[in-house]
């Protein structure tokens, strides 16, 4: 999976790309880890280049929402499609993130 952080609209964006899974669990932290630090608004996590998801990627997106939470962010899961989207909503996510 590649992953980059850019700012859109005063809110900073993390694009993922490819396989969100288990295999990309050490260049996600570090990703997390960079845009908590340097998030002025909310934290939005782009799901629209990411083709498949698992449980390991689902509590990668909960230990997001809980360091953005701990520095009083929000984070915003968008663009997720197809069996992305429907693992997410399986899992109740809408419940947990802003869904866009």
């Amino acid at each position: 999976m590649q992953t980059s952080i850019s700012n859109r609209d005063g809110n900073t964006v993390i694009m993922l790309n490819g396989r969100f899974d288990f295999n990309a669990h050490r260049e996600f932290r570090e990703t997390v880890d960079l845009a908590v630090k340097e998030a002025a608004g909310k934290i939005q996590v782009d799901l629209g280049g990411v083709d498949y998801l698992d449980s390991s990627a689902l509590g990668m997106l909960l230990m997001l929402r809980d360091k953005a939470k701990g520095a009083g962010k929000e984070v915003l899961l968008a663009n997720a499609r197809g069996a992305v989207r429907q693992v997410i909503d399986i899992a109740n996510f809408g419940k947990l993130f802003t869904l866009i």
